[in-house]
């Protein structure tokens, strides 16, 4: 066979017989949802194709891998190593119930100051939000009149799907991904209409009050054969129906919940306290922000939802059925409060009780004063290109969960009955691994002792 010389992002590696396709023509993203985190990202993308910002944050764009031996010397940058989209692929669209283009929503929003703003004004003015689909139940503290109408759900899905369509026509996309970065919505636990294709589609012609907005667009996307991710904590594909299928279309699904703030100071902490066998008495954390997710956590039902995803962190990091004495009784509160002057500049306290050698007590504090939106859109820019590689790769499209990506998420979606990784620095090893095993090379374990034989 003849040696072709091809760049990672152009050539189809072949591993075990997998394929890796090349990333030819654009990546159409679509957002439902396009609040704080949608503007940030999409005028981030555009600021860094104009060559006036760095994507830092952004592991796609900036991280690099190792391979083979410290020896060998070999670290290339990840997007010259897997053939990802290039970001001056990508093109844009989303659905919101508010009828700003993204640079109005943007100024809204108040992440981005509006001198950066003004550099990118007319590719975000370009961006208008298609008309939602939303349900005041599930999203009690906002409203908006740019929402679809139809005479039941599964009309709505239809609905969803047109626009789909109608985006990779008019946009030229070969490819789409789906992010979710809308609101949290109120709790719901799976119920009988999730447990397959066909109860799910009978609960969507019935209305069923158990079908989220959010598992709509999940739906409709996964019929498209489209990957979803699912950036908030809502149940959204973590069913039994959209596993089956996300298999079935060979759409790749993850989530849940952008691992920003307090939850990535805690997923970084937690690992050093068990790593060092340092006990926990308990754990308090409070937190501020006043933008439209704070809003919407004020209302009960939606902070019932994040709360699950935040405090199942520390009990799988800890594995306190483990290691009884140092975790086996510490006490775990998670607070979130709207303060509207905070705007998206979120502060996050943490009161750490922990103890060491003899029992002794100590203490930490930590004081987070972060951007929320900040911290996440670089997420989102890596879950697309990441998700669209998942896609391409013959060994993970047809996976369904893509458990490498738990990186990104405060609570991060497995096979069922399998637990959780939580821990930042195993689930950044996972994906390198991922990486590293697709493109056929040596997996790294960090052992080490092939350097002293």
């Amino acid at each position: 066979m003849a040696t072709r010389q091809k760049s990672a992002r152009t050539e189809s590696k072949e591993h075990n017989g997998g394929e890796i396709q090349s990333p030819k023509g654009k990546l159409g993203v679509m957002i439902p949802g396009m609040g704080a985190v949608a503007t940030t990202f999409v005028a981030g993308v555009e600021a860094v194709r104009k060559g006036i910002a760095k994507p830092i944050g952004s592991l796609t764009q900036m991280g690099t891998i190792r391979l083979g031996k410290r020896t060998d010397a070999r670290s290339p940058k990840i997007k010259e190593f897997v053939p990802l989209a290039g970001l001056d692929d990508l093109v844009f669209t989303g659905w919101d119930i508010f009828e700003d283009d993204m640079y109005a929503a943007a100024k809204k929003a108040g992440v981005l100051d509006r001198e950066l703003l003004d550099q990118v004004r007319p590719f975000l003015g370009s961006i208008k939000p298609r008309k939602a689909v939303f349900d005041h139940n599930y999203v009690k503290k906002i409203d908006g009149p740019n929402v679809k109408k139809g005479k039941n759900k599964m009309d709505l899905a239809e609905q969803v799907r047109a626009d789909i369509r109608d985006f990779k026509k008019t946009s030229g996309a070969t490819r789409l991904v789906t992010i979710w970065c809308g609101s949290t919505e109120s709790y719901i636990e799976p119920t009988a209409a999730h447990q397959s294709l066909k109860t799910f589609e009978k609960a969507l012609s019935r209305n069923d009050e158990n079908i989220a907005p959010s598992m709509i667009y999940a739906y409709a996307s996964l019929m498209e054969c489209v990957p979803f991710a699912n950036g908030a904590p809502n149940l959204t594909v973590d069913l039994p129906v959209m596993h089956e299928l996300s298999r079935k279309n060979q759409a790749p699904i993850c989530g849940k919940d952008f691992k920003t703030g307090q939850t990535l100071i805690k997923t970084i902490l937690a690992p050093g306290f068990k790593a060092r066998m340092i006990g926990l008495n308990g754990w308090f954390s409070t937190n501020i922000l006043g933008n439209r997710d704070g809003e919407v956590l004020e209302d009960p039902g939606s902070f019932k939802t994040k709360e699950e995803s935040k405090l199942s962190v520390l009990e799988h990091i800890l594995q306190p059925e483990l290691y009884p004495e140092l975790y086996g009784n510490f006490t775990h509160k998670v607070r979130i409060n709207y303060y509207p002057p905070r705007g998206d500049n979120k502060e996050g306290w943490d009161n750490i009780d922990i103890f060491g050698w003899l029992g002794y007590c100590m203490q930490i504090k930590v004081d987070f004063l972060c951007r929320d939106s900040i911290l996440a859109a670089p997420l989102v820019l890596d879950l697309v290109l990441f998700m669209d590689l998942a896609q391409r790769s013959a060994e993970l499209r047809g996976l369904g969960i893509q458990e490498w990506l738990s990186f990104y998420f405060k609570s991060p979606m497995t096979a069922p009955g399998l637990y959780p990784e939580h821990d930042l620095f195993i689930q950044l090893m996972k994906l390198k691994n991922t990486l590293r095993h697709l493109r056929g090379e040596e997996l790294i374990t960090h052992l080490g002792l092939e350097y002293y034989d």
